[in-house]
């Protein structure tokens, strides 16, 4: 018997901030990385460059800046998300006229998760913004975009945001946001769904039984394909979030081309190897952390 729909939706809330946690515990660092080198590629020779200067320079500490943020980001984006994506899924439902509770395949079920994307990105652009700008701080100084010697903590960047941008700052690169989590969840959730239908078709079971490693995989695999598609656009995004700090920066189409213009396309690309290297432990443990907290839950519910 299916739950109510209020309780359905508090079910997929609660595992979605389930799965956000795991995913920001089990790839941090990495993120670190990623976000550095998209907003200073010349600074750094690569991923291990990156990595080590910053354990040498400011410590293990530094390599997690921004977890505070990149956990509200994660737990509030997946929360959302996940919500959505179940509402969303009936709303599929609605559109293509089946039955309610009907199983959905998998290209219904990624448009389901693109749609659902609109709504997590208004939650998860004013923590990520907070979060960018944690995580390049040292190299803003370094750079001399800022004066050195600022404290960065959660509490000091939120106050900087206020006063100079007024509420309205925390959503600076909202719109590359939407842009980037509209193709990327199609292609997340997509890939994460055929690849479960996959292992279930060898295994010859359903997608609830493939058990924990192929489950993993299939979330690395989704997030693997999310990043391969969007990760131009989530490198524009970094740019407008943390420049922004030094004052007004130009929109989501100049930043683009300018950065193409000046620095070449490859320069997009920047911090890519972190991101693929985190994207499966991460994107595992986000699924694998979400199925099994709302399989309980569904179970507990009587459902």
């Amino acid at each position: 018997m299916a739950p109510h729909p209020l309780i359905q939706a508090l079910i997929d809330f609660s595992a979605g901030a389930a799965g956000g946690i795991a995913c920001v515990l089990s790839g941090q660092p990495f993120d670190t990385a990623k976000v550095k080198m998209q907003t200073f590629p010349t600074m750094y020779r690569g991923f291990i460059h990156c990595f080590v200067s910053t354990f040498k320079q400011v410590g293990l500490h530094g390599l997690y800046k921004g977890t505070t943020p990149a956990l509200l980001a994660n737990i509030s984006e997946n929360a959302v998300l996940f919500m959505s994506y179940g509402l969303c899924q009936d709303t599929v439902r609605l559109l293509l006229r089946m039955d309610k509770g009907k199983e959905l395949s998998d290209i219904q079920k990624a448009s389901a998760g693109s749609l659902a994307s609109i709504f997590s990105s208004m939650a998860l652009c004013p923590t990520e913004l907070v979060k960018c700008r944690l995580q390049a701080m040292h190299e803003m100084e370094a750079a001399g975009k800022v004066a050195k010697g600022q404290r960065s903590t959660v509490w000091s960047v939120v106050k900087t945001v206020l006063r100079t941008n007024g509420p309205l700052g925390f959503y600076q690169g909202l719109t590359s946001t939407i842009v980037r989590e509209i193709p990327g969840y199609f292609c997340f959730f997509g890939a994460y769904e055929l690849c479960r239908t996959t292992f279930a078709h060898h295994m010859d079971t359903d997608k609830d039984g493939i058990g924990i490693l192929p489950l993993m995989f299939s979330g690395g695999f989704g997030g693997a394909c999310l990043w391969l598609v969007v990760y131009p656009i989530d490198c524009v995004k970094s740019r407008i979030q943390v420049y922004s700090l030094a004052g007004r920066q130009e929109g989501f189409m100049k930043t683009f081309l300018g950065i193409i213009r000046t620095e070449g396309f490859t320069t997009l690309y920047s911090g890519l190897t972190p991101t693929m290297i985190r994207t499966f432990p991460a994107n595992g443990a986000l699924f694998l952390a979400y199925e099994f907290s709302r399989k309980f839950m569904m179970e507990t519910v009587g459902a």
